[in-house]
């Protein structure tokens, strides 16, 4: 627990802090002198990452089940998963094992976040060269459940194992994509939305690899003045739900962001694989029992505001729920209504 504690600032970037901390911080938490780097290298080195695994697998476990009764707001009833991978880099004279390019290292992070909480569900960390699609060989899809993921996974074969699974998936279409319309739906354009229609794959090959019939939805986001073209194995869903299920697929870009400033990869404790990947399962631990103290606590807010206000405080001197209620009600409280706004936003 005390190294849990040292990590609530940002990820193992704590552990820095703390080589330099005050005597009395380091009391606090538990620890008589400072923490040295190589103390913490040659355990990184020695000790075998799947231990921290096994321990993530836990929280996981109770993470899910904490927030199976989470909503989305989509009026589905469906589980829905966002999957993607994240390159993390690394530096080719310290990480040669790592090397994917001639002058570059790196580790890929294959994720699939289950989007009630965000709660990572399965985490894959392979080297930088492994396509992402490949990943899809390496899951067994959930039947009814959505599967929602950006067009580095248009494999035609290996979607249609995901349909005859019983699961649906929602995923952006290429540039390049042929294909065959049988039937259109009206749309309200007011929406957003510019078609859905039904059909098939022009491409005999494709075709070949997904013979039934799929959904095109065409979506206009005015904010970013991007056209959309959203494919799906889902017919009966409303077609705006479609639009809305992909815009849910930001939660992992986030949840990869988190990881990564909290992993802090350019100060890694131990060079080898083993080393790395014990400090990427730590920092996924943590945010699992951060997920788990947020829904057990019953905190308000959501689990990425919780995060952020224990990022700022990691040495506050009271317990974790009254911490996080008394930055909640500041932030609520901050602005005085009373006050005449010099210029209307």
């Amino acid at each position: 627990m005390a190294f849990a504690q040292l990590t609530w600032r940002n990820g193992l970037r704590d552990i820095e802090a703390c080589l330099n901390a005050k005597p009395e911080e380091l009391y606090h938490l538990g620890f008589r002198e400072p923490v040295a780097k190589s103390t913490l290298a040659d355990a990184n080195e020695t000790r075998d990452w799947r231990l921290w695994e096994d321990l993530a697998k836990n929280l996981i476990n109770r993470a899910r089940k904490l927030y199976q009764g989470e909503t989305l707001g989509l009026d589905l009833d469906n589980t829905i998963y966002a999957l993607d991978s994240s390159t993390i880099d690394l530096t080719m004279s310290v990480f040669p094992w790592a090397k994917f390019r001639s002058t570059k290292s790196g580790i890929k992070l294959h994720t699939l976040l289950d989007l009630r909480g965000p709660i990572p569900t399965c985490i894959y960390i392979s080297d930088a060269k492994l396509s992402d699609v490949n990943y899809l060989d390496a899951l067994i899809f959930e039947p009814g459940a959505i599967y929602i993921m950006d067009r580095g996974y248009v494999d035609w074969a290996r979607l249609y194992q995901i349909a005859n699974s019983g699961a649906f998936f929602v995923i952006r279409a290429k540039d390049n994509l042929r294909f065959t319309r049988y039937k259109s739906h009206p749309v309200n354009k007011a929406t957003g939305l510019r078609s859905d229609q039904i059909g098939k794959l022009t491409i005999p090959k494709s075709r070949g690899d997904f013979p039934t019939c799929l959904r095109k939805v065409h979506f206009y986001d005015e904010e970013k003045q991007k056209h959309l073209v959203f494919l799906t194995n889902n017919l009966q869903i409303p077609a705006l739900t479609v639009a809305k299920l992909y815009k849910k697929r930001w939660e992992i870009e986030l949840f990869f962001k988190w990881i990564k400033g909290n992993l802090e990869i350019k100060h890694y404790y131990g060079t080898s694989a083993n080393a790395v990947k014990t400090q990427i399962w730590i920092a996924v631990s943590l945010y699992l029992m951060v997920a788990i103290l947020h829904k057990s606590l019953k905190l308000p807010g959501s689990l990425r505001n919780t995060l952020q206000i224990l990022s700022v405080h990691p040495f506050e001197k009271m317990p974790l729920n009254e911490l996080l209620m008394k930055t909640t009600s500041q932030k609520q409280s901050s602005q005085n209504v009373n006050q005449l706004e010099l210029i209307d936003l």
